[in-house]
């Protein structure tokens, strides 16, 4: 096992590995940026090392501060979290390279499931559903037309190294292609350096259902079931359940098997996530593959009883074996994403000093978070700053533990999304279980700040 673990992320994700090394009797090392060395990460590390100026290009996406705080500290292995450099293949070649632990994908898996249309082959060869488009990337608009008249309007254009919506167009008539095309290129490329593009057939009424898997050292696989993500703006994901509301026991089984089986084609070791597009008549596609950690995994974790998947993440990299059991949930968790924004405002960053912070408890009540009363939000990172998860013995008594919970989570001084989930929570359709990824589109936010 590890002696020293340097956690190469910020705030609640980073708080929630060093919690875990503390657990396990490992030591932790935090990085962190001159904006964030008030935050508690750094505070409950073993060890802190600031890597760099606030513009995370400067700290906390340069590898070599990262590799020299690895080694200045003897730090054995490093775990990324997610985002920043989690699904960097070059990074985890380095830490090869340096005779330190990457407690995440290999270089060879991250390039082989980071690149959308490669990923797409890939799966196919695998046995798993996919969604019909074109084969890998298009070179020519010429080719994404007859592709379009191929596979059938609508479509969906997609930036091969896209994230996040850019590069994502929409594509409902032959008319739209032109535009499209010219847009999400440029988009990309923008954001990317890299405007390959590729074509699939859009999946009207999806639900984005993701299933959790980890594998070992000796090829095998299991999967913690399914995550509901479909509740999206602008394809940022802002409330997860499990189990999802629209799920059938054959349809678990289906895809359970099909994540399964795709993890042990490609050998996969670590913990990862297989993301699938589900249609109106239950028919499931695979959309991409996580190969880290996601920001919604304390649902898996609520429902699933004793499962730690950071201690299980470490366990992996160190060479112990899966259990290899496909585990189904026995209660209902909801995690609400807390953003520093303002809802009523089209969801405007909202940094700034926090003057009160109180946080909800109570039975089945989890708050994984790094900020407090008197803490600077700063304006040059991800604007969530909190995870609200609720746990419950059926779906109904999840929502209205989630909203007690919210009612009592305050915190002034910045705007947050706390009022937009109490509503959701009150939306007769997300009672019901019935929303798609296009929710958002409808959903209006009554009152104002």
């Amino acid at each position: 096992m590890f002696k020293k673990i340097l956690i190469a992320n910020r705030g609640e994700i980073a708080l929630r590995i060093i919690r875990t090394c503390r657990e396990m009797g490992i030591s932790s090392v935090a990085v962190y940026s001159t904006a964030d060395a008030e935050s508690l990460h750094v505070r409950f590390a073993d060890e802190a090392v600031c890597i760099g100026p606030a513009q995370s290009t400067d700290s906390y996406l340069k590898i070599s501060n990262i590799i020299a705080a690895a080694e200045i500290t003897n730090a054995d292995a490093i775990h990324p979290g997610y985002g920043f450099l989690s699904e960097n293949a070059r990074f985890s070649k380095i830490c090869e390279e340096h005779g330190i632990k990457f407690i995440g994908a290999t270089e060879e898996m991250i390039n082989l499931m980071g690149d959308k249309a490669s990923a797409k082959e890939t799966m196919k060869k695998a046995g798993v559903p996919t969604i019909p488009g074109s084969d890998g990337i298009m070179s020519s608009f010429s080719v994404a037309k007859k592709t379009a008249e191929k596979v059938g309007y609508p479509v969906m254009l997609k930036a091969t190294a896209g994230g996040g919506g850019k590069g994502m167009r929409a594509v409902w008539s032959p008319d739209d292609l032109q535009d499209a095309w010219d847009s999400a290129r440029q988009e990309a490329k923008a954001a990317f350096g890299n405007d390959g593009m590729y074509m699939e057939k859009l999946i009207e009424e999806p639900r984005h259902i993701e299933i959790q898997i980890v594998g070992d050292s000796k090829g095998r696989a299991c999967h913690l079931s399914e995550r509901d993500c479909s509740i999206q703006r602008r394809h940022q994901k802002l409330t997860e359940e499990t189990p999802s509301p629209f799920m059938t026991d054959e349809l678990r089984e289906k895809m359970g098997e099909a994540a399964v089986k795709a993890s042990e084609y490609i050998k996969y070791e670590g913990a990862g996530t297989i993301e699938f597009l589900v249609d109106k008549h239950r028919n499931f596609y695979f959309m991409e593959m996580n190969t880290r950690i996601q920001v919604e995994h304390p649902i898996t974790e609520q429902v699933i009883a004793n499962f730690d998947l950071i201690r299980e993440q470490i366990k992996v990299a160190a060479g112990v074996p899966i259990i290899g059991i496909n585990y189904i949930p026995t209660q209902h968790a909801i995690e609400c994403r807390i953003n520093a924004e303002d809802p009523f405002n089209g969801f405007r960053p909202s940094p700034g000093v926090i003057s009160i912070f109180h946080a909800p408890g109570g039975h089945g009540v989890r708050l994984d978070t790094h900020v407090y009363a008197g803490y600077t939000i700063p304006p040059n990172y991800d604007s969530m700053i909190a995870k609200l998860i609720v746990t419950a013995q059926t779906r109904e008594e999840a929502i209205s533990k989630m909203k007690r919970a919210l009612d009592e989570f305050v915190i002034e001084g910045i705007k947050t999304t706390i009022p937009f989930h109490r509503q959701l929570m009150d939306d007769p359709d997300y009672i019901a279980g019935n929303y798609t990824t296009a929710f958002m589109d409808e959903f209006v936010i009554q009152g104002d700040a």
